[in-house]
């Protein structure tokens, strides 16, 4: 049998913006952030460590992420046609006539839930964004060669848990970062395993993911 060479599939200008990553470049620079970050998380222990431990409470900072994610949520569902604005909106298929509707319900659910909602609005905030940032990966890893490509995938849909988790029961976020800094060991652990995921990421984007 002879096999045939992948090729690429045709990047049409019909084709959301999600769909027109590439492998390589989201591979980089997903791997790149795993690295630093978990590097700065090692580097910088004890500053991260406050930092995530007040995180929760941290009323201020969680209505500026939920601002952003709902803004990214507000250009996918923004009107077509309008330039700049319209560079991430999305089509919905049969709930495409909802989208004028959560256009403007969207500023007054933030606005609610901003002043209504003061236990963990943080973490909660935190995995709504966490929703947001797994779809381009996804898109960019979906139906391409090789198989290391699931690297991506496996990372996004870990993501995909964690942030459902910080949404429906955000006090265990808390619990998570007790856990984790309880001792040196542990916290060793989780960043060098974040740091050596983020260098198999690049390494597989270099030896296989280029030209993807």
């Amino acid at each position: 049998m002879i096999e045939l060479p992948y090729e690429q599939p045709h990047m049409s200008s019909s084709m959301h913006l999600y769909e027109r990553l590439q492998l390589f470049p989201t591979g980089l620079a997903l791997g790149v952030f795993l690295i630093v970050a978990h590097a700065f998380l090692l580097l910088k222990t004890e500053t991260c460590q406050n930092f995530l431990r007040k995180f929760p409470r941290n009323q201020k900072l969680g209505q500026v992420l939920l601002g952003i994610g709902m803004f990214w949520f507000w250009l996918l569902i923004a009107p077509e046609g309008n330039g700049f604005i319209s560079f991430l909106a999305m089509d919905m298929t049969e709930f495409n006539a909802a989208k004028p509707i959560l256009r403007f319900l969207l500023p007054i659910i933030f606005v609610l839930v901003a002043m209504s909602i003061t236990e963990f609005l943080s973490v909660r905030a935190f995995g709504m964004l966490g929703l947001l940032v797994a779809q381009p990966l996804l898109e960019a890893a979906f139906l391409r060669e090789p198989s290391s490509r699931l690297l991506i995938p496996i990372w996004a849909y870990a993501l995909v848990t964690a942030s459902l988790f910080c949404v429906g029961m955000p006090f265990l976020f808390r619990d998570a970062v007790t856990w984790v800094s309880a001792n040196s060991a542990r916290w060793k652990a989780f960043c060098g395993a974040g740091v050596l995921y983020g260098v198999a990421i690049i390494v597989c984007a270099f030896s296989f993911w280029r030209g993807q």
